[in-house]
């Protein structure tokens, strides 16, 4: 079957002034296609560009571009974080599990979907490949869709795949994928909290784990449990070494038994090379992967979240430093939800006690402007490196005090002054 392959110079003549653009993300983000799409700079005015975390330099983004691209994006990521707390671009808070529909329901209607794919295969199927979330629902309302075909994109199994007839341009790369390794950010801390969350996860419990280096210490404390299955928005390095050691065998999921459910993956290339026409990884839309009522019906559903702070009642913020937006609302509350709706379900928040700079997490308000990604009335479990505080059916003072014995010692005597100051009669008065 012949193929058609255009210059990437040539593809990006599709888009338009004024138009709406999405573009793929995490570590399938197209990157040569958004530098050619930069060049344009100078003949393009107010194209809105919409995307999860992208991964890579951002050029659409740089100052020089302002007036030609707007960044209006669902998560932010560091490559846009500047450009999206200014007038330059805007967050859309939006659960993951709903962005697909606010394409299909041309709440945000799409005029230009940027993908990377897979090459073609025998049939003419081209695979979203590490990143089907919301791609595919773009692709398929989206007016235009223009395609970045890299031989390097693992083909994946599950609702990814898109005919080549689909695409208005392709134009073909041979280029390494985005990759990260969070493991190595693992430190004394996080493996402290991977320790504590591990003794909380029964044998045969179904996993969500968030993004970063705390969800890859609990995997690597994970590796004498038995029969564990994987049901997460995503997964990075970490779910490799805990599948070759036999934990995970998927056997006791109620959805999608015996394989591991995801809407995309982020690591190192030996971690797409073992996806890559893998049968035991499916890859599905977020929609489908974070819907509550999907996630539910895996008994012993164990979520497990990570967040910016939190307050002495439970309220969680996870996107934004104060007004400042940081990241974005992403799964969280879709998987803390299912868990604890899940029988014998347990949403896990994830933290350290304290910042890089020795600032405390967990405080008695949320700092002025910040978004509550979580509300105190879904928390059940929080973990530290100094323990686990239990929430739910707790009252505020008793919900304080939980979480004041589970800070870092250094902050403990401003969070009991704090808690008498707001409830009176100290620590240890009342129920």
């Amino acid at each position: 079957m012949h193929y058609h392959y255009v210059r990437a110079e040539e593809a990006v003549k599709l888009i338009k002034s004024h138009q709406r653009v999405f573009i793929h993300g995490s570590a399938a983000t197209p990157t040569y296609l958004i530098q050619e799409l930069a060049k344009r700079k100078d003949e393009l005015r107010q194209v809105e560009i919409v995307s999860i975390s992208t991964f890579g330099p951002m050029p659409l983004a740089a100052e020089d571009c302002k007036e030609s691209f707007f960044i209006n994006t669902f998560f932010v990521s560091q490559n846009v974080r500047k450009a999206v707390n200014s007038e330059q671009g805007d967050y859309i808070p939006v659960f993951l599990s709903e962005i697909g529909q606010v394409f299909k329901r041309k709440i945000l209607p799409l005029d230009v979907a940027i993908v990377q794919v897979s090459e073609p295969d025998s049939h003419g199927f081209c695979s979203l490949g590490i990143s089907v979330d919301i791609a595919k629902a773009a692709v398929d309302s989206a007016n235009v869709v223009i395609a970045q075909v890299n031989h390097r994109m693992p083909r994946t199994h599950g609702d990814g795949h898109i005919h080549f007839s689909r695409f208005d341009a392709a134009v073909f790369v041979d280029q390494p994928l985005h990759e990260v390794n969070y493991a190595e950010k693992v430190g004394d801390s996080e493996t402290k909290i991977g320790n504590f969350i591990a003794e909380m996860v029964e044998d045969r419990s179904t996993l969500q784990l968030g993004v970063g280096a705390i969800p890859d210490a609990v995997l690597t404390a994970l590796k004498h449990h038995k029969d564990l299955g994987i049901h997460t928005e995503m997964f990075s390095n970490g779910i490799i070494d805990l599948l070759e050691s036999g934990a995970i065998t998927n056997a006791y999921k109620k959805k999608h038994k015996g394989k591991i459910l995801t809407s995309f993956a982020v690591g190192d290339k030996k971690l797409y090379d073992t996806i890559h026409d893998n049968p035991l990884f499916t890859f599905q839309e977020a929609e489908y992967v974070n819907d509550s009522a999907i996630i539910r019906k895996n008994p012993k559903m164990v979520s497990i979240n990570s967040c910016l702070e939190v307050d002495l009642t439970g309220q969680v913020c996870a996107d934004s430093l104060g007004s400042y937006q940081y990241s974005g609302v992403g799964g969280q509350m879709d998987f803390m939800r299912g868990a604890s709706l899940s029988e014998g379900g347990k949403p896990i928040l994830a933290l350290s006690s304290a910042t890089k700079k020795g600032q405390s997490k967990i405080v008695p308000f949320l700092k002025e402007g910040a978004g509550v990604v979580t509300t105190r009335a879904h928390v059940h479990y929080v973990v530290t490196e100094y323990g686990v505080a239990y929430l739910y059916g707790k009252n505020l003072k008793q919900r304080a005090i939980a979480l004041m014995n589970i800070a870092h010692p250094d902050h403990r005597e401003d969070l009991d002054r704090a808690i008498h100051q707001r409830f009176g009669g100290g620590v240890f008065s009342g129920i």
